[in-house]
């Protein structure tokens, strides 16, 4: 059980976190703080978080364990601004997408890594943001992804992996630099392409046939684009060494496809197109859970 849950951003994330751990029944009061009253406000008559404080000291102090949820590059400002409340006991978890930033940025604010803070990701999602797009079942069957590090106490691990658990995800762990590549590879990439295919089309001079005539690939392709922009800005440029790797292997894919194009090399071009069938067919299954950062 969990006494006192403060949530450090209360909107699809956190607030979908709120809900599941009510919905089980593990959590006694959820305390929610942000810099917007109003939005706060909204959390509480939705029934996500039993209170507010504006003010994070407050919203920290006697908390069992403290959920950030915040865009990547407020993670050490509120770290910062709650730290003094922190107590002995108290457990520390989030759930960027970034786990080398979140880890330096604690490291800037508390000197060190605390021993009961366990970097977190998990990885579930909606188009949709905000509270009002909060849902109590976001995280059933959904990986999360626990980046403890050497000095992390195994006690604050168990704690924060049976609180994924008990919402229905499914809890694995991976050292912070294998996080930050695999998560640049299979998830900030797609949303990079998602962006710059959408925004590649907007700017031609047939927009509106376009957005007409999409059929159902146009819109699995873009549907990330819908994504929060504010949180995938920050995702790239925290996460920036292994995105940009990612970015110029694919770019040298599309000019090998370009090229083949060019010179109507159509052996080339299926060789392409099969390989990549045959990749995505041996790993994803019909039934999978769609994901998110």
């Amino acid at each position: 059980m969990i006494k006192k849950l403060t949530i450090f951003g209360v909107g699809l994330i956190g607030g979908s976190l709120a809900l599941a751990l009510k919905k089980a029944g593990v959590v006694e009061q959820i305390v929610g703080c942000s810099r917007d009253e109003n939005h706060l406000k909204q959390a509480v008559e939705l029934g996500v978080i039993d209170d507010f404080d504006l003010d994070p000291e407050k919203a920290a102090a006697d908390a069992d364990v403290i959920f950030l949820s915040v865009p990547m590059r407020a993670m050490e400002k509120v770290m910062r601004s709650f730290k003094s409340a922190v107590g002995h006991d108290t457990i520390i978890t989030d759930g960027g997408s970034s786990k080398a930033s979140v880890v330096e940025a604690a490291k800037n604010v508390f000197g060190d890594v605390p021993a009961n803070f366990v970097p977190g990701h998990p990885i579930a999602g909606r188009e949709k943001s905000g509270v009002t797009a909060a849902i109590d079942s976001l995280y059933e069957n959904h990986k999360v992804i626990l980046t403890p590090l050497e000095h992390t106490h195994c006690s604050a691990v168990e704690r924060i992996a049976w609180m994924w658990q008990t919402v229905g995800a499914h809890v694995e762990t991976l050292a912070v630099e294998q996080h930050d590549r695999v998560l640049a590879a299979t998830s900030h990439l797609p949303h990079v392409v998602a962006y710059a295919m959408v925004d590649t089309l907007s700017k031609t001079t047939f927009v509106d046939e376009i957005f007409h005539y999409a059929a159902g690939g146009f819109r699995d392709l873009s549907r990330i684009a819908s994504s929060d922009p504010t949180m995938w800005r920050d995702i790239c440029l925290e996460n920036k060494t292994a995105i940009l790797e990612m970015v110029a292997a694919y770019q040298r894919t599309l000019d090998t496809i370009k090229m083949k194009i060019q010179t109507d090399d159509a052996e080339g071009l299926f060789e392409i197109f099969e390989a990549a069938k045959t990749t995505r067919d041996s790993h994803v299954h019909l039934g999978d859970s769609k994901t998110r950062p």
